[in-house]
């Protein structure tokens, strides 16, 4: 009797774990094949005008966000990076600094999270109330493939609108450097501008934009994943659509670092 006692209380951790697993593999592929559908659908017909509208509600209305972040952004590496470099005797060196930590690393990073906060949540709402609202069983009833008309066009938007809005981040960003070790702190703007020039390579920029196109199929197919399938949740209506909101938001903002060291690790 204590012998198959202690074999339950062994064998249940390991069946909790082999749970675990299988549940993760299937999500993980669901995932897979949600997006892979999504994404051929793209290039159908009559896709056009809806692409247009996600790219006007994702790239045109984060704009304000993007460029009061990577102002600030940029102010603040050029403030702490002079502190840093002045010790050094380096402080000519302030604009390569700046501008390659913002080209390579946090302009895109930092655009994907805050498109992931304010557009990334409101499409898993959004689809996620036409879900529970019955307004996608509605389409799926009247033939129309809902995917087609809710899912890829905001696919495509965020694969036009990430590396757009990451170029924005990383002008803006430069000028916020500018402004604060030039205008402020009385860096020569020759020398600020210049080692920009001489050491920011189309190396450094292509790989912002690689960046910026893995953050794009992430957050967009994450969001939209958690949107479209909110009546699998436990918790129903208003609650479950919140659920799958905060969902979204963490595991793309989770996504977008994994992915990000993944990438950089690739293309150094």
């Amino acid at each position: 009797m204590k012998s198959l006692g202690q074999k339950i209380s062994f064998t249940s951790p390991l069946a909790f774990l082999g749970r675990t697993v299988v549940a993760w593999v299937d999500e993980l592929g669901s995932l897979a094949v949600f997006f892979a559908r999504g994404f051929i659908l793209i290039f159908r017909r009559k896709q056009f005008s809806m692409i247009v509208q996600q790219v006007y509600y994702i790239g045109a209305g984060s704009m304000n966000i993007i460029i009061l972040v990577g102002l600030f952004t940029g102010m603040v590496l050029g403030l702490q990076l002079y502190y840093v470099l002045v010790k050094l005797g380096g402080e000519g060196m302030i604009g390569t600094a700046v501008a390659l930590a913002i080209i390579r690393e946090l302009g895109p990073v930092l655009t994907a999270i805050m498109i992931t906060a304010r557009a990334g949540s409101a499409m898993t709402a959004e689809i996620g109330i036409q879900r529970i609202s019955e307004q996608i069983d509605a389409l799926d009833t009247m033939r129309i493939n809902s995917l087609r008309y809710l899912i890829s066009p905001r696919l495509a938007a965020a694969i036009i609108s990430f590396p757009l809005l990451t170029a924005i981040f990383d002008l803006i960003g430069i000028i916020g450097g500018y402004v604060s070790a030039v205008v402020l702190l009385g860096v020569d703007s020759g020398a600020y501008l210049g080692r920009i020039q001489t050491s920011v390579g189309m190396k450094d920029i292509s790989n912002g934009f690689v960046k910026a196109l893995v953050f794009a199929l992430i957050v967009s197919t994450i969001c939209c994943y958690q949107g479209y399938f909110t009546h699998r949740r436990s918790q129903r209506g208003a609650k479950g659509v919140g659920v799958s909101t905060t969902s979204a938001v963490v595991i793309s903002c989770v996504l977008i670092l994994i992915s990000d060291y993944v990438v950089t690790s690739f293309l150094m």
